[in-house]
């Protein structure tokens, strides 16, 4: 495994464990009785957070692959 691989590995698993988590609150919200107004809100919440998240991480998959590791760098 090559070391641009090694250091994707974290960002995709942590990207990952967030949206599961999301998930997990979803199916919560379906199981229990909660007024529509609050799935609607959690649910648009969890899926804007969740586009945000999935926007981050490939452009930081992109940085890793163009060499730039370190942002702090820059400034």
């Amino acid at each position: 495994m090559n070391t641009h691989r090694k250091k994707m590995i974290a960002p995709i698993f942590i990207v990952a464990l967030i949206i599961l988590y999301y998930i997990i609150i979803g199916i919560t919200l379906i199981i229990f009785d909660v007024p529509n107004l609050v799935r609607l809100i959690v649910f648009s919440i969890s899926i804007i957070v969740s586009l945000i998240l999935a926007f981050v991480l490939i452009e930081r998959i992109k940085e890793i692959k163009g060499g730039e590791e370190d942002d702090l760098s820059k400034y």
